[in-house]
């Protein structure tokens, strides 16, 4: 690729837009500041230029128009993950924002769908649930599911079914020869194997297509108490999942709500500890699994038979653009220490979230035929969060999430989840054994390094 010196960047903006038109924004235009915006606003992301493909076509044309003149390109979908690709120089980035590449085709016939690139996961539920079918979404609706689905894709179906990233059955994507090629267990198995962990890598997703569930409605909701009672609760919880069954994947978390009036009044400055999840179980079953934690008297229990699109709303993530910073570790059980050590972190009023997510199950299971992340090698994902008002405030919340992390050193293993990472983590222990041979694709697929990424995957030998 040529360097920067090679080619003036006036030169190269001139070269775009007599490529692209009105497709490219560059930063001395007035929308630039509009397109470039990320879902997380701690992101400051400021690529060379930002173009807003409507069709494949134009996904096409935007990487070849970009690698010859020898800029790199970055996808990007909702920019829940910004904080990971802001890591990366994206002074010679065009960063192709896939906000208009949305629709759903529901294939009854298969129980699959087909997804365009940019699309949401609410997307994906809407035209899902009128054939009583859902989908293994995560806990927000507004996140991209190519981002979500190729880094793994914890669910509240996880134990049950696995993890999202094995419901992928084939990708349609634009490699950095500016080819839109197919890939799947019959067609570029490689890159197929690749690109479920390697995502972005690889080039720029425009469409794939998933495994859907035949569920029309499922179990599940909530239970809370005041954080007051955060130990037994917690103790109890951890018992519990030790013999949950795999049809039950839950959470727990402590959340130190600020006093907004959007939010309702039990829930407004109000510091809360919460169980939720979902019961792949008849009512009387699930009725009978929840028992010893609805013993402890929650103060609010949602707990009941609800559609399944509604499960998306059962986590209560922020709806609207967020300004997050997150940590987590792979816990391969939960010890009594573990539970106390949680108990204490969680005190913490600087962390908006601390959670543990109970995933084992078909979630640490991994897939033959999977691709180079299949499975969580553990069996409780703990995550914190917090959120900066001001960007002053970003450096104060790293380090609140990195202390509430560091608690859990004795127990942690190396692994981690791709779909948890944020900016400052190493990606390494994510890939895992597959990182050569990932490695090893990338510079197959892409020699030039064309594709930036948030998780990014480095050629062998670059």
């Amino acid at each position: 690729m040529a360097s920067i010196s090679e080619t003036s960047l006036d030169d190269r903006a001139t070269a775009l837009r007599e490529a692209l038109g009105s497709r490219v924004v560059f930063a001395h235009e007035p929308e630039y500041d509009v397109v470039r915006a990320p879902w997380n606003p701690t992101a400051d992301q400021r690529p060379f230029a930002v173009a807003t493909p409507q069709s494949a076509e134009d996904v096409v044309a935007i990487v070849r128009a970009a690698t010859a003149t020898g800029l790199r390109v970055a996808a990007q979908s909702t920019g829940h993950a910004a904080p990971g690709l802001c890591e990366t120089d994206l002074s010679d980035v065009v960063l192709v924002r896939l906000g208009a590449l949305r629709g759903v085709t529901v294939h009854r016939a298969t129980l699959t769908a087909t997804v365009l690139g940019g699309s949401h996961w609410n997307d994906v539920l809407d035209a899902t649930a009128p054939h009583g079918f859902t989908a293994l979404h995560g806990s927000a609706g507004d996140v991209s599911v190519v981002g979500y689905s190729l880094n793994g894709g914890v669910s509240f179906f996880a134990r049950a079914h696995g993890l999202g990233i094995n419901a992928v059955r084939s990708v349609e994507i634009v490699t950095a020869d500016g080819s839109l090629v197919r890939a799947s267990a019959d067609e570029n198995a490689d890159l197929f194997w690749a690109v479920r962990g390697g995502s972005g890598s690889f080039g720029v997703v425009v469409s794939l297509e998933i495994d859907l569930l035949p569920y029309a409605d499922v179990f599940a909701g909530m239970l809370l108490w005041d954080a007051s009672h955060t130990p037994e609760v917690a103790r109890a919880w951890a018992e519990w999942t030790a013999s949950a069954p795999e049809s039950v994947t839950s959470t727990l978390r402590v959340l130190h709500l600020p006093p907004l009036p959007e939010l309702p009044p039990f829930l407004s400055g109000r510091s809360l500890v919460v169980i939720d999840g979902a019961v792949l179980e008849t009512d009387a079953r699930a009725d009978e699994l929840l028992q010893p934690l609805r013993d402890l008297a929650p103060e609010m229990d949602t707990f009941g038979r609800i559609p399944a699109a509604g499960l998306v709303h059962v986590h209560m993530d922020p709806p609207q653009p967020t300004p997050a910073v997150t940590r987590h570790c792979i816990l391969g059980s939960l010890s009594d220490e573990a539970v106390a050590a949680f108990v204490a972190a969680s005190e913490d009023p600087a962390l908006f979230v601390s959670e543990v997510r109970h995933v084992g199950g078909a979630a640490s299971r991994p897939v033959p035929t999977g691709g180079a992340v299949s499975a969580i090698a553990g069996d409780y994902v703990v995550h914190a969060i917090a959120v900066p008002p001001v960007p002053e405030v970003v450096p104060a919340a790293r380090a609140a999430a990195d202390t509430f992390i560091e608690r859990f050193a004795p127990w942690a293993g190396e692994a981690l989840v791709l779909t948890f990472l944020d900016g400052g983590s190493d990606r390494a222990p994510a890939f895992g054994a597959s990182l050569d041979r990932l490695r090893a694709m990338k510079a197959e697929w892409d020699p030039r390094n064309v594709f930036a990424a948030a998780n990014p995957v480095v050629p062998a030998g670059g």
